[in-house]
């Protein structure tokens, strides 16, 4: 445990706190399906510019669900199916994450 927060330099309180809800991802998640919730920019292409960075890394869309912008910002659900062919699935996450406009994406769940 120590080691465990040293190398992410959080206190021992936070690690207890949150160690049920944080986990590390491996790009050994082939065969898996990841849920994620990306915030992003109300922005015409946008949306398309995150389906073709999923497309690239071979991974299979399974979900999307978008809720209607408010003030100007969007909330999208996708469940991706991470395939043996998918290439590395952290760098594909990265990318969307580097995208103009996207605020944040987050791992909801990984099956």
């Amino acid at each position: 445990m120590q080691e465990a927060t040293e190398r992410v330099d959080i206190s021992r309180s936070s690690y207890y706190k949150y160690k049920e809800d944080i986990f590390p991802f491996h790009d050994n998640a082939k065969g898996r399906t990841i849920t994620m919730v990306i915030q992003l920019d109300d922005e015409p292409g946008l949306l398309s510019a995150i389906l073709k960075t999923i497309a690239e890394s071979n991974a299979n869309i399974l979900t999307i669900h978008q809720s209607i912008p408010v003030n100007g910002i969007a909330s999208l659900t996708l469940s991706v199916d991470i395939l043996p062919e998918t290439t590395d699935a952290n760098r594909m996450m990265e990318r969307i994450e580097q995208q103009e406009g996207v605020h944040y994406l987050k791992i909801l769940a990984r099956e």
